[in-house]
């Protein structure tokens, strides 16, 4: 690492700016939890990638597939999905750390010092971070990039837009950990501390999720927002404008949260208020931008969050509005199916869709005999009709029959058929055990050897 009097030497001949960004990433090129996060994504990638490939190949066969069975030779969900999880945990358990000693680094070398002998805002200067971090993101993601590049060598199918998805759900799920990292760290004295502040955020996500699951209403609205449930739309080529805009918002609050408590010779007391003043306004920004979230875009190839077009097609044909009450409990696996494969269609299709839940108990184990337990009622202006079941094709029928809507012509023309491919993992484990950390190793000795 470079002495403070080198520093103020070199920044004679750059702009503030350019001269914050290349501290910043020479501070990051120094960072030991930098480089053993870079030496560990390759493993980690390798396990996900190697397992998926080879499930893939077992589902496969050697003799293709056959109608009706294409969505589970989709490499989106087959072979992205898993191989791009190992970015999800990195992000989890790996990147906050590579964040705080960023961040709190200056403040215990002394090198924050210096930095406020340039005439830049708080804001500036962890937005420097900020960019710097982003830039060390995209190194990383080079490992699963890496894993497309070896599915595309064993001659398997490579659809642009849902990879694309992938990529920007966990380019957005680490905007959320920089941010995070950088505001716990802003507040907290000691790494350690700001360490465990990250971890807490991360599982009470965690427990929103499982609250969710059992109570619904707000806290599964609250949920459709964690990273956990972000991460897992984009996993599935869904591209929702709210949950965008949300990972935006939370991303540039934590930012400015951490620009407000890096202020160190502001009053504590005026930084509080500066930060519930904040809060407010994110979360009013919030608001706004969730009501948004019927704008979505199905980039998966085999349009596994949508309808069939023709269907979409007679949908919209339908003016008033449609509500829906489900007599079923939070937990009955009936109403999960119901939720995931027909409603978020529904409401991605049909703008004046309303959904109402009944139900006494979270489980539904004794309401099973109680009478009305299971039925879905369909309503259209007025006009209602019952059905139980909770597949695709039952409630469409349903609602079309409601709507005095003729269904459409059933055709294959459009029918996902997939891409079956079975081959080994050839030369997988080479790259990602051996090659990989060699590489990073070697990169980590040279760099850090012209640093120092």
């Amino acid at each position: 690492m470079r002495s403070p009097d080198r520093e103020a030497g070199t920044s004679g001949r750059q702009s503030p700016y350019a001269w914050l960004l290349d501290k910043e990433w020479r501070e990051l090129a120094a960072s030991r939890a930098w480089w053993l996060m870079l030496v560990l994504i390759g493993p980690l990638v390798g396990v996900t990638f190697i397992r998926a490939v080879r499930t893939y190949a077992e589902a496969s066969g050697m003799n293709g597939t056959v109608v009706g069975v294409g969505e589970a030779f989709s490499p989106l969900i087959g072979i992205w999905a898993p191989t791009f999880s190992a970015c999800e945990l990195a992000a989890a358990f790996l990147l906050p750390f590579v964040v705080i000693r960023l961040v709190s680094g200056d403040r215990l070398s002394g090198a924050v010092k210096i930095e406020m002998q340039h005439p830049m805002s708080a804001f500036a200067r962890v937005g420097a971070k900020a960019l710097v971090l982003a830039a060390a993101w995209l190194v990383v993601s080079a490992a699963p990039v890496l894993a497309v590049v070896l599915w595309k060598i064993y001659g398997g199918s490579i659809y642009p837009p849902e990879l694309g998805a992938v990529l920007l759900g966990h380019f957005l799920n680490a905007g959320l950990t920089i941010a995070l990292g950088a505001a716990a760290a802003s507040v907290a004295d000691h790494p350690s501390t700001a360490a465990i502040a990250v971890l807490a955020v991360t599982v009470g996500t965690w427990i929103v999720n499982f609250i969710a699951a059992v109570q619904g209403a707000w806290w599964e609205w609250a949920a459709g927002y964690t990273p956990t449930a972000m991460v897992s739309q984009f996993q599935h080529g869904l591209v929702r404008l709210d949950v965008v805009l949300v990972a935006i918002l939370l991303t540039i609050g934590g930012l400015a949260f951490a620009s407000v408590w890096m202020r160190w010779g502001v009053p504590a007391r005026r930084r509080a208020v500066e930060t519930g003043a904040l809060a407010a306004a994110i979360l009013a920004a919030i608001a706004v931008v969730s009501t948004v979230s019927t704008i979505s875009w199905d980039l998966s190839e085999n349009r596994g969050n949508s309808f069939s077009r023709a269907d979409e097609d007679a949908l919209r044909q339908i003016g008033a509005p449609l509500r829906i009450e489900v007599h079923l409990a939070p937990e009955d696996p009936r109403r999960v199916d119901l939720e995931r494969r027909v409603l978020t269609r529904l409401r991605r299709t049909l703008p004046k869709v309303r959904v109402d839940y009944v139900a006494a108990t979270s489980i539904g184990l004794f309401e099973q005999t109680a009478p009305g337990y299971g039925e879905i009622w369909y309503d259209i202006g007025g006009k209602r009709a019952m059905n139980r079941a909770t597949t695709a094709e039952a409630v469409l029928e349903t609602i079309y029959d409601v709507a005095g809507i003729s269904p459409p012509l059933e055709s294959d023309e459009s029918l996902f058929r997939g891409h079956p491919l079975a081959v080994p993992p050839r030369g997988a484990a080479t790259v990602f055990y051996g090659a990989w950390p060699a590489l990073v190793a070697a990169g980590a000795f040279f760099v850090r050897r012209s640093h120092s």
